[in-house]
């Protein structure tokens, strides 16, 4: 069956999935192999549950004419997409980055939605299977698509830009995440800038921060619409940032202030702004949909449990993000401020070499106490009056069991699969 047949039956349906636990009433569901299991397996399940049509790549487990046996389910579903994208010519902006990418794409979303029927990445389905199903989410009645792009290896992002074909793009910045796949920073750059070589082959337009040097010498020859805390050509100018806690930010005669902790979301709202007043989103409007947009999910969230004032940032980290969370964090002007830190994945051989930087990175501080947990940063034990190291999370836990922390204002920070949000359990 051609792909432009599977898209007319695709078109029939109300949904699309992958996962027999979310099936929908008159939808389409793709059987994708996966390490530990075989989707095909879960055909005449999907059909029970009210699936129109499966597309499977086993023909064990063809069962009528509802079962659209293809070689390879997975191309399929990114073939399916690809036509989709064609199929409804709508504007496409595509954003990747080493930090911040989400919460850019939701501050994004917020704004372009004062205008327009926008329909964007929904959590973190970003990679080759994410983006797919981000575009086949989108629909006639679709103005705008925004489509978040996640990659952890070279080639990464060309494929994605080659499914879904952005109009525009952003790239949030170039950091230490994901070493151990890229193989180090410059292969972070090489694999990030994928983007903006589709940007400048198919003559299209990318937002970039003209503060950012890196980001202005890769963007050499694309069409650019800038910002920036400098005038000169500048389309949107920054006049001034702060976070204390909270970020705002002073552009175009208005004040902006956000429900972000730490200056490090500055450029993130800097961006929905730029790109909102690129597509004539009235200023007003702008300014209410930043204001409005609470963090979610771990991101950079501001908590109160009983005394304790609590930064929860525990969705991600690596390197670039440890960082300027912590600069953010030790500059603050309070009393008492704990951090608890946790370790930072994929980073390969430079793993060890980059949690002894973090750790060297607060020994300026006299004034924050430091919790850091996991086997690499407990691997750079080191002694100060100001530190603990503890090789699990069971460690911690019992610590602030037993050490109960009270009226101070905590950073809690480290990657997902620290899963750090579980100190809240053990914080009075």
């Amino acid at each position: 069956m051609e792909i432009k047949d599977i898209h007319n039956l695709f078109l029939e349906c109300k949904s699309i999935s992958i996962d027999t636990r979310k099936i929908e009433n008159n939808s389409m569901f793709v059987a994708i192999k996966g390490e530990r299991f075989d989707a095909n397996t879960f055909a005449t399940e999907a059909l029970e549950k009210g699936a129109s049509y499966v597309i499977i790549d086993n023909a064990d487990y063809y069962i009528d004419n509802r079962t659209l046996l293809t070689e390879d389910s997975l191309a399929t579903l990114q073939e399916l997409a690809k036509f989709h994208r064609d199929y409804l010519k709508l504007p496409i902006l595509a954003l990747t980055g080493s930090n911040g990418k989400t919460t850019t794409k939701e501050l994004i979303n917020v704004v372009l939605s004062k205008r327009y029927n926008v329909k964007a990445t929904v959590g973190n389905l970003n990679n080759h299977i994410g983006v797919p199903l981000t575009l086949l989410s989108f629909d006639n009645q679709t103005e705008i698509g925004i489509v978040e792009m996640g990659a952890n290896h070279q080639k990464e992002i060309e494929f994605l830009c080659s499914i879904a074909k952005p109009d525009f793009g952003y790239i949030t910045n170039f950091g230490k995440a994901h070493l151990e796949g890229f193989g180090g920073l410059e292969g972070v750059i090489k694999g990030k800038s994928e983007m903006y070589v589709y940007l400048f082959e198919n003559k299209k337009t990318v937002f970039i921060n003209l503060d950012d040097a890196l980001q202005v010498e890769k963007t050499e020859g694309i069409d650019r619409y800038t910002f920036g805390t400098k005038g000169n050509d500048t389309n949107v100018v920054i006049d001034s940032v702060k976070a204390d806690p909270f970020v705002s930010i002073k552009t175009q005669g208005m004040e902006i202030a956000s429900h972000l902790i730490g200056i490090y979301n500055a450029n993130n709202i800097n961006a929905a702004v730029t790109i909102g007043t690129y597509f004539k989103v009235e200023m007003d409007a702008i300014k209410q949909a930043i204001e409005n947009y609470i963090p979610e999910n771990n991101r950079s969230q501001l908590l109160k449990k009983n005394t304790n004032d609590i930064i929860l940032d525990a969705y991600n980290a690596n390197p670039s993000s440890m960082a300027v969370a912590l600069e953010n964090f030790m500059q603050l002007t309070i009393t008492k401020k704990i951090a608890i830190l946790g370790d930072m994945f994929e980073l390969g051989n430079e793993s060890l070499e980059e949690h002894k930087s973090i750790i060297a990175l607060t020994l300026k501080d006299k004034n924050t106490r430091f919790y850091f947990i996991g086997k690499d940063f407990y691997a750079n034990k080191t002694e100060n009056a100001n530190m603990s190291f503890f090789e699990t999370f069971e460690d911690l836990a019992n610590d602030l069991t037993k050490n109960k922390i009270e009226n101070a204002t905590i950073l809690i920070k480290g990657s997902r699969g620290m899963a750090l949000e579980r100190s809240l359990e053990f914080l009075p």
